[in-house]
C-alpha cells in the first residue's frame, strides 16, 4: 500500500494541486490540501483499495477545497486577490485539448476573480467540465450529486461568468507596466491620467494584515490620489515578471516602512481595447505573497 501510493502521489500531486488552487484561489491552501488528502488515503483509505484511487482523492480533496473556500470567504477581511503563482508551477500540469478553458486561462487573476461569483459547488462543477475536461458522470460521481444536478449547475455556472468576467479586457504588457509604474515613482500626473480609463477600477488585497483599500476604489482620480497617498517615501526594489500567466510587478519595501505598510506586493494591470488600464489587481498580504517571493525572490 505504501509503495502504490507513492507511486499515485507522484501521479496525481500536480493534478490534485492545480484543482485545489483554481478552487481556492491560494497555493498555500492548495498545498495543504493536496497534503491532507494524502493524509487521508493512508488513515481512512476507501473500502475497495483495489480500484484506482484517483478519483477518490479527488473526491477528497474538492470535498476539503469548498470547506476551505467557504470558510475564507466567511472571514477574508477586504477585497480578495488570488494568491501569486509562478508559471513553471502551472505549466506543469497536463492539459486536454479539448477542455473548454485551458489550464492557462484558468488559472489567470481574471478568470479566478471571476469564479468568485459562484458558489462552491457550482464553481467545482465549473471546474470540472470546463477546465479539466471531466465528463458529466465523472463530475456527477466526484461531488457526489445526481448527472440531472450536475448540468443545472454548470448552465448556472457557466451564465455567472460570463456576467461576472471583464468586458474586453486583457492583461497589460511589460512595457505598460512599467510606464506606469515609471510615471507613479516620478509623481507624473499626466503621464498616470494618459494610461488610465476613466472609470478605471484598483482593487487591492492586504487580508486585514496590512494597509489596503477594503473596497475597489474606482475612477481615474481617486485611483491616482490613492496610489500617491500609499506611495512610499523609499522607492522600494523591484521586478517585473510573469505571474498566473500574465506580467506583474512585484516589489519589497525598503525596511523602516511606517507600520502597516505593505512588505511587498504583487500587481497586476489589465487594459481596454485601446491599451488603457481598466484594472489594477494588487496582492499585498504578506501571507500570500511570501511564497511567491521565498521561491522567486526580488533582486
Amino acid at each position: 500500500m505504501t509503495a502504490s501510493l507513492d507511486d499515485i502521489f507522484a501521479r496525481e500531486r500536480r493534478p490534485l494541486w492545480g484543482l485545489c488552487y483554481r478552487m481556492t484561489g491560494s497555493a498555500a491552501d492548495a498545498d495543504e490540501l493536496v497534503q491532507e488528502a494524502f493524509a487521508r488515503a493512508l488513515e481512512r483509505p476507501p473500502a475497495d483499495t483495489s480500484r484506482d484511487l484517483g478519483p477518490w482523492l479527488r473526491t477528497v480533496a474538492l470535498n476539503l477545497a469548498r470547506d476551505r473556500l467557504r470558510r475564507r470567504r466567511e472571514t477574508h477581511v477586504g477585497v480578495f486577490v488570488p494568491e501569486p503563482v509562478a508559471d513553471e508551477e502551472l505549466r506543469s500540469e497536463s492539459a486536454s485539448p479539448e477542455a473548454r478553458v485551458s489550464l492557462a486561462e484558468s488559472a489567470t487573476w481574471a478568470f479566478l476573480l471571476a469564479l468568485e461569483a459562484l458558489g462552491d459547488k457550482q464553481r467545482a462543477v465549473l471546474v470540472l467540465r470546463d477546465v479539466y475536461d471531466l465528463s458529466t458522470r465523472e463530475t456527477a460521481e466526484a461531488l457526489e450529486l445526481g448527472e440531472s444536478h450536475v448540468k443545472v449547475l454548470l448552465h448556472r455556472a457557466r451564465r455567472a461568468l460570463e456576467d461576472a468576467r471583464p468586458v474586453r479586457a486583457r492583461p497589460a504588457d511589460l512595457a505598460l507596466v512599467a510606464r506606469f509604474f515609471t510615471a507613479l515613482a516620478a509623481d507624473d500626473l499626466d503621464g498616470m491620467k494618459a494610461l488610465l480609463r476613466e472609470d478605471v477600477v484598483f482593487v487591492s488585497d492586504g487580508a486585514g494584515e496590512v494597509h489596503a483599500a477594503r473596497r475597489p476604489v474606482v475612477g481615474r482620480d481617486k485611483v491616482i490620489t490613492f496610489q500617491r497617498r500609499t506611495r512610499p517615501a523609499v522607492p522600494p526594489r523591484f521586478a517585473l515578471a510573469t505571474v498566473n500567466g500574465a506580467p506583474a510587478l512585484v516589489y519589497v519595501q525598503a525596511p523602516g516602512v511606517p507600520a502597516g505598510t505593505p512588505p511587498s506586493g504583487v500587481i497586476q494591470l489589465e487594459v481596454d481595447d485601446e491599451g488603457r488600464i481598466a484594472r489594477i489587481l494588487a496582492c499585498v498580504a504578506p501571507s500570500k505573497t511570501s511564497r511567491f517571493l521565498d521561491r522567486h525572490p526580488v533582486p
